[in-house]
């Protein structure tokens, strides 16, 4: 009995430091393949929008921030723990992009741990869970999640989501009103960092099946027993309901709508995605960052095909659900996970994602190890050739995991790649386009551009990037006409009329640029950029009719506000204001802190203007801008 005790003491103690290990490998493995982001760049496909462009979250994080990130919609989507973390990103690192990296790869890498303990505890299967984790660490299609800044939802989605599978497991071992609101907690906070956990409460319902064994618990009533697991997931399913209806509030204007993409096209496209993806699984090559909606193109019988082999598969695993519950378990997981993203609702207009299966395939993961292992057990030296093969995939897949990751270490590389492995890609085509128009050269970036258009006419940020070519050639007139296309396509764009704003004014354009920067406020009244392009104007402008002092100052002061006082150019402006009120001792004071924040920040360029503005208000003298009359850019 004693040795007995004494048996079972060492085999708990093994079994803990063997997990503590696995733990620190898993980790390791993730640093390993993720690592060399910390050295990238921000991208230009959606980083702008929810960093760097994006003035409230640049600004860093305080208490009007963060009550904007819970009102307000971020980039056509409502996560505000998603957006707050950006922001904290901002207030510690600035717009230092590898440390923005860094909280990714932090994330992506405690979602794996969290996964290995989870599965361990509920399965009991020690190196099956790992094996299942390293997967999930370090499979290609799961690069998108990590390496993209935007993309910070998944990983931080993906902690709260393995945090409520610990809470369930602990709430259904010992049920508690405590316990059962632990989990809830968990799904609002995962819900608030990505919607897509929307499918939550049936992954739940799922493990009750298996590996928790609750349908079994009365079996001679198994019906009731169903019922009431499901009776007790209503409150969860109420809150997957609002964010639900929260989510599409949200993308109203990113949603593809029936006359632009019809309900054949999407629900085919679909059918076809869930088989692509898993292809893509078993051989990850060909990632892109976009994959071009196929819309009418897919022939029939890749449709059929594609639906036979999910019928296949749906039907062998309610047959085999007695033998292999695991297996319809981690099917069901996969297909319904993948509900909300498969593109019945379709947002944007790809055809499909990589990083939509982040979550969804480790139910395939799970299926598939637990039935390789079944299959196998007879097998004389079965711990060996599987301990054999799980080293050959994970490392296969880890090499191929770090050469994609390294598409991400810059916009113009990631877009080259996605133009080299696709065909049709309208979006990789533009995006490439902003990387020349950003380097002058215009020629290229208007090639570009014209063949985005010209796959999609419908890509309305292809013609916006358009104009803007067209534009710094001087061709005002063929500009205009992809404004105003644009401004059809995206009437609500608040972005885009600042950026007209802009162009205009460095053509000499200057009442036509207020009319645009004042229907952004008119839009969305607290858009910063619109607010400090309109205070710089009605200050500086050397055209008397133009200046409004008084209306500088509010516009400057709001700009300011928005910014939470953390851009120095907004001092600049906002002093130049001050000035040509005749609040001179303002202005100056103003611009003092600006220069010192400039400082601050690494800007000595902007710090040095400052102090030059600064001797002009001691003079008593405003400051006039002769370079907006003359066709240049505004602040």
């Amino acid at each position: 009995m004693h040795i007995s005790r004494q048996s079972t003491a060492f085999q708990e103690r093994s079994l803990r430091w063997k997990t503590v290990c696995l733990c620190i490998a898993l980790a390791a493995l993730t640093w390993a393949i993720f690592g060399q982001t910390l050295r990238y760049d921000f991208v230009n496909y959606d980083d702008p929008s929810y960093v760097y462009q994006n003035a409230r979250v640049a600004s860093g994080i305080y208490f009007a921030n963060v009550v904007w990130a819970f009102t307000h919609v971020h980039s056509e989507n409502w996560h505000p723990l998603t957006t707050i973390t950006h922001m904290l990103d901002c207030q510690l690192h600035g717009l230092n992009a590898g440390w923005h990296h860094f909280t990714n790869v932090l994330l992506h890498a405690i979602a794996v741990v969290l996964l290995f303990v989870a599965l361990q505890q509920m399965t009991g299967a020690l190196w099956r869970s790992a094996f299942v984790s390293a997967v999930f660490a370090v499979h290609p299609l799961h690069v998108e999640s990590v390496a993209w800044i935007a993309e910070r939802k998944d990983v931080m989605s993906a902690v709260f989501f393995m945090v409520t599978l610990l809470a369930y497991l602990n709430y259904t071992r010992a049920p508690s009103i405590g316990r059962y609101l632990t989990v809830a907690l968990a799904v609002v906070l995962g819900l608030m960092s990505k919607p897509m956990l929307v499918t939550l409460p049936f992954v739940l319902l799922l493990l009750d099946y298996w590996p928790l064994g609750r349908f079994e618990a009365h079996r001679s009533n198994t019906g009731r027993q169903v019922l009431q697991l499901v009776l007790e997931k209503i409150p969860l399913i109420v809150l997957s309901a609002v964010s639900s209806i929260v989510t599409f509030l949200a993308q109203r204007g990113a949603i593809g709508w029936t006359e632009q993409l019809p309900v054949s096209e999407r629900i085919s496209n679909a059918i076809v995605a869930y088989v692509v993806y898993i292809r893509q699984m078993f051989w990850p090559a060909g990632l892109a960052v976009f994959y071009p909606h196929p819309e009418n193109r897919l022939p029939i019988w890749e449709v059929s095909l594609a639906l036979i082999v999910l019928g296949g598969i749906t039907a062998a695993a309610f047959v085999l659900r007695k033998k292999a519950p695991y297996f319809v378990t981690g099917w069901l997981w996969y297909l319904g996970m993948l509900v909300p993203v498969i593109g019945l609702l379709q947002v944007g207009w790809q055809g499909h994602a990589d990083r939509y299966t982040y979550l969804p395939q480790i139910g395939l993961y799970i299926a598939l190890t637990w039935a390789v292992t079944d299959l196998t057990r007879s097998w004389r030296f079965q711990r060996l050739a599987l301990g054999a093969a799980a080293l050959l995939i994970v490392g296969a897949l880890s090499c191929r995991a770090w050469l994609q990751t390294s598409y991400w270490r810059d916009s113009e590389t990631l877009f080259t790649h996605a133009l080299a492995v696709t065909s049709n890609n309208d979006v990789a085509l533009n995006n490439l386009g902003i990387i020349f128009l950003d380097k002058g050269q215009l020629d290229d970036a208007i090639s570009k551009l014209q063949a985005a258009i010209d796959l999609r006419p419908e890509n309305a940020p292809a013609h916006d990037n358009l104009a803007k070519a067209l534009l710094k050639k001087g061709q005002v007139a063929e500009a205009m006409v992809h404004y105003r296309k644009f401004f059809d396509l995206e009437p609500a764009s608040v972005e885009a009329r600042n950026t007209l704003g802009t162009a205009l004014i460095q053509q000499g354009h200057v009442r036509e640029a207020i009319d645009q920067w004042q229907e952004s406020l008119a839009i969305q009244p607290e858009n910063g950029n619109a607010a400090s392009n309109l205070a710089w104007v009605f200050a500086t402008c050397p055209q008397d009719s133009i200046r409004d002092g008084t209306r500088a100052a509010e516009l400057g002061e709001k700009a300011l506000r928005i910014s939470g006082g953390k851009i120095p150019m907004i001092y600049k402006v906002l002093a130049a204001a001050y000035a040509e009120n005749g609040r001179f001792a303002d202005a100056i004071e103003t611009a003092q802190r600006g220069a010192e924040l400039a400082t601050t920040q690494g800007n000595p360029g902007l710090a040095a203007e400052l102090e030059s503005n600064i001797a002009l208000y001691q003079s008593g003298r405003p400051l006039r801008d002769s370079s907006i009359t003359n066709g240049s850019s505004s602040p």
